[in-house]
């Protein structure tokens, strides 16, 4: 840009401004030739200056315009990092319950097979205990047996020595043996 050896900025601005809110004129003259040359060079320099000015304004609404997106994109990231962990923490905790559910399965079902198990073993010492509680009673007659322990149970083989004729019962119960 030009600047002429005479006047500031601030006073060229001010001309220019001048220039810009002056009312244009409604008579028509011609202008000189030494008025002309130093009309159409203010000109310029207010043309320069509005230019420059209208530069800044738009440079200015781009950076606010940039901040406001930069503003929304942050809140929008923050939006989606609070539902992804909610996501998250909704499978961990359905994931969670499945688990407990697996567990309390497993537990009442090893429970259930013990107690049977346990039923097995009692109805079958209640069985002896009462054929062997007859024996010792001679009107009820003799019983004779034996058994064996195998790896996985007791196999219980009684005579009894009844009245109306003998009767062999047999019996191969399952003990409950950890491994």
């Amino acid at each position: 840009m030009d600047q002429p050896s005479n006047g500031t900025v601030s006073q060229q601005a001010e001309t220019a401004a001048s220039l810009l809110l002056s009312p244009p004129e409604t008579t028509k003259r011609s202008p000189k030739p030494s008025e002309k040359k130093t009309t159409s060079l203010e000109h310029l320099k207010a043309i320069k200056i509005q230019a420059w000015w209208r530069g800044t304004l738009v440079r200015r609404t781009l950076l606010h315009a940039a901040l406001r997106a930069w503003v929304i994109q942050c809140w929008w990231r923050l939006v989606l990092a609070r539902r992804l962990e909610g996501e998250r923490r909704a499978a961990l905790d359905l994931f969670s319950r499945r688990e407990w559910a697996a567990v309390q399965l497993q537990a009442w079902l090893r429970m259930w097979l013990a107690r049977r198990r346990y039923a097995q073993v009692r109805a079958a010492a209640c069985t002896i205990q009462a054929r062997w509680r007859g024996h010792a009673c001679a009107s009820r007659g003799l019983i004779r047996g034996h058994y064996r322990v195998l790896a996985h149970g007791v196999h219980v083989e009684l005579e009894f020595l009844q009245a109306p004729g003998p009767r062999i019962v047999t019996q191969h119960l399952l003990l409950p043996i950890k491994e």
